[in-house]
């Protein structure tokens, strides 16, 4: 399915979008402290190309090392990220669908036929290398110091300099360090708060998270490395909702279409990708907290400061003439909102390998993303509409903290405002039509729910009532017929070309 090239690692990906003239770079110098998140914002808001910041500033001094932005500010710059174009997303999908899911073959012609399929499949073996890039540089014990690394402070009251952009890998105890396929790899905010020092943000429900307690429960502390400036199909890979059994960095092999390269760490027991820019290694040991944030966050809203596990630095590697990938999260428009917006076509064929009627999905970026879903459903049997509200929460962990779902027919387009607000008009009513849920697993960070963890839910049947749904006969909606439509268009083309242009 790949029709882009291989990109090994993030300067592939970024030569790619400079001949596309999609890349810029800025050569006045520009502070780390909120000016370059400005900057990028406004260049992400107009779809505007990658930032290269030549010279970042901290405190009005130099960083020498140059500051990568608005990497996936487009949702065509995330497709080529994955391998294909926009308009073979819904192709890809369907194959990884295939691909976590495969039917036997039927014969000998249908076993070749999916050469590419056992290609994908290889291609999540990892190749251990024995020297690497990003271990060009290696600095240990007292010569570590993150204020090398030209970490950003986004928002005005940001609590100091925040990691945004991390791959954080990390793997469950009693497991050995080469068995990569049983990594977790997330992208959890990292804040930098001493020289040889992270705070963790991981959540609970989190695979970082979960790997830690069980480390902790034997009293050990944990290995953790940090990458920054991944290739672009691990970077997506640990963004992906993928389930707690598929490693992020094995499937990224699959995506790239390329066996992913690892290299072993220098100071800790775990493998690291080879070709990435920069790898911060350390130890995350029980009961060592400290209070993270406050941060401005997707919300759009500023987190309160609460404890969180601190990662020990043992050493940091890189590359030599490091680049430093960052991003900023807020209000939609973000990164994370058009990389959803990108999953959410992504996605569309393993949900509906779930839930078949599904035809279509949007999770509008406004609402974060993931708090609101529009689902459309080719309805068939009174109550469908109900049960695929409660498919999707209870089956599906990517909408465990989706808190209002409305559902539509399938001759409704789920991502137009207008369709939506007419169906809500004339085909719901607020005393039959709506369910609601009380106390399910919600965002921490939602502050609108009564409780941390824990909100409501609402769902919106918004489709044609059928059989038992209604008592009353149900209008027929309306339609030009195809032929007084097409006479329109010809008449028009003819009379008035320049309303038609």
């Amino acid at each position: 399915m790949r029709e882009m090239p291989v990109f090994p690692d993030l300067r592939g990906f970024l030569s790619w979008c400079e001949a596309r003239d999609d890349y810029a770079s800025i050569a006045e110098p520009v502070a780390l402290e909120h000016a370059m998140t400005a900057v990028h914002r406004a260049v992400l808001e107009r779809g505007g190309p990658v930032l290269r910041f030549d010279h970042p500033l901290s405190g009005g001094q130099n960083v020498d090392m140059p500051v990568v932005t608005n990497l996936f500010g487009t949702t065509e710059r995330v497709a080529a990220g994955l391998g294909v174009t926009l308009d073979r997303l819904d192709e890809l999908g369907a194959f990884l669908a295939s691909l976590r899911a495969p039917e036997p073959p039927e014969g000998a012609r249908d076993a070749l036929s999916r050469w590419p399929m056992l290609k994908a499949a290889l291609a999540t073996r990892p190749k251990v290398m024995k020297r690497a890039p990003v271990q060009a540089e290696v600095f240990k014990d007292d010569d570590v110091d993150l204020g090398r690394i030209p970490v950003q402070t986004h928002w005005p009251d940001d609590a100091g300099p925040l990691v945004t952009w991390p791959v954080v890998l990390t793997r469950p105890h009693g497991g050995e360090a080469n068995e990569v396929n049983r990594y977790n790899a997330g992208v959890y905010r990292a804040q930098v708060i001493d020289r040889d020092k992270l705070i963790m943000r991981w959540l609970q429900h989190r695979g970082g998270a979960a790997h830690m307690r069980s480390w902790h429960t034997k009293g050990e502390a944990m290995p953790v490395a940090v990458v920054l400036g991944a290739d672009p199909a691990t970077l997506l890979s640990a963004a992906l909702p993928l389930p707690e059994t598929v490693s992020e960095l094995t499937f990224a092999g699959a995506l790239a279409g390329k066996r992913p390269r690892v290299v072993p760490a220098k100071t800790i027991p775990m493998m690291v990708p080879a070709n990435a820019e920069i790898v911060i290694e350390g130890w995350v040991h029980p009961d060592d907290l400290a209070p993270e944030g406050p941060f401005g966050d997707h919300t759009g809203y500023y987190n309160a400061a609460e404890p969180f596990p601190v990662m020990q630095v043992t050493a940091i590697t890189h590359r030599k003439d490091p680049l430093y990938l960052s991003t900023f999260t807020g209000r939609p428009p973000d990164e994370p909102a058009i990389i959803g917006e990108v999953f959410n076509r992504f996605s569309l064929p393993v949900i509906r390998a779930q839930i078949p009627e599904i035809r279509d999905l949007w999770l509008p970026p406004a609402a974060c993303s993931y708090r609101m879903a529009v689902i459309s459903i080719d309805k068939r049997y009174p109550g469908q509409a109900r049960r695929v509200m409660m498919g999707l929460w209870g089956m599906l962990p990517q909408f465990s903290y989706t808190k209002m779902i409305v559902v539509v027919d399938d001759d409704i387009d789920p991502r137009n405002w207008d369709d939506i607000a007419w169906a809500l008009a004339t085909r719901m009513d607020p005393s039959r039509d709506v369910m609601t849920l009380e106390r399910t697993p919600m965002d921490y960070l939602d502050f609108a729910s009564p409780e941390p963890g824990l909100a409501g839910k609402i769902g919106i049947d918004a489709t044609n009532k059928i059989g038992s749904e209604t008592t009353r006969d149900w209008g027929d909606v309306m339609h030009t017929a195809a032929k007084d439509a097409k006479f329109a268009e010809d008449l028009l083309a003819r009379c008035l070309p320049e309303v038609m242009s």
